[in-house]
């Protein structure tokens, strides 16, 4: 995915208000930009890291550039804008990057189901073999890094999160395709584990509904920071035992 606008680099100074980071850009200057992250961001905001932003240069916006990407143990590119996260899957599987996900027809995104009055991130139409075949995919962003490439969500407790598992699992038991997946953001990370320290009863529902039926995969994106550009290219196993 080729990203709207060219990324500019800076250091961080500190994340606050959740919505909020202060950095100095390349020109030594200190800017206010805005943090697309509503999440703990657990290990990526650490004060003196590499961060890459984006300018909107729309001057009715309050703040104009946007916060994407930070360096962390000095060495991975961890995508820190969860907006992102749909759009890489949405690319992913129009270009049949995603194998599990190859045979169906159309694609709609944010479509009303559920019994809790949700919306589905995006909504798999029609195969060859059935017309009517639906497939119901739920996308997370993963960033929260362990070391040796181990990956872990979330990164905050979430009971939204658990409520798309109970979704998920009620579409399963009506007859359609019920997908979890995880947009791994980070470029360190080889394998994702629930993060139970965190959320233990979103661990719990998680190998609750895999073991229903539920499918439950893992993309991790590459980052092409000198072209601006992200793309999800390699499948990364979920251990769940």
């Amino acid at each position: 995915m080729q990203l709207q606008k060219k990324l500019q680099e800076g250091v961080l100074l500190k994340r606050y208000k959740r919505f909020l980071a202060d950095i100095t850009n390349k020109e030594g200057e200190s800017i206010t930009i805005h943090c697309p992250n509503t999440g703990s961001m657990k290990n990526c905001q650490e004060p003196g890291s590499r961060v890459w932003y984006s300018d909107s240069e729309n001057p009715k916006r309050t703040y104009t550039c946007t916060w994407e990407l930070v360096e962390v143990d000095g060495k991975h590119i961890v995508g820190i804008n969860t907006g992102l996260a749909n759009k890489l899957v949405h690319e992913a599987i129009t270009s049949n990057s995603i194998e599990e996900l190859t045979a169906y027809g159309s694609l709609r995104t944010e479509v009303a189901y559920g019994e809790q009055k949700s919306r589905i991130d995006l909504l798999l139409e029609g195969t060859a073999r059935d017309p009517d075949a639906l497939c119901y995919v739920e996308v997370k962003n993963v960033s929260l890094g362990l070391g040796d490439g181990l990956g872990s969500f979330p990164d905050a407790v979430t009971t939204r999160g658990q409520k798309h598992l109970q979704e998920l699992l009620h579409m399963h038991t009506q007859g359609h395709r019920a997908v979890l997946l995880f947009c791994v953001q980070h470029s360190g990370i080889q394998r994702i584990i629930p993060a139970d320290d965190i959320d233990p009863e979103y661990g719990r529902l998680l190998r609750e509904v895999a073991s229903k039926g539920v499918e439950v995969l893992a993309y991790r994106a590459d980052f092409d920071v000198q072209n601006s550009c992200v793309t999800l290219r390699e499948k990364v196993p979920v251990l769940l035992g």
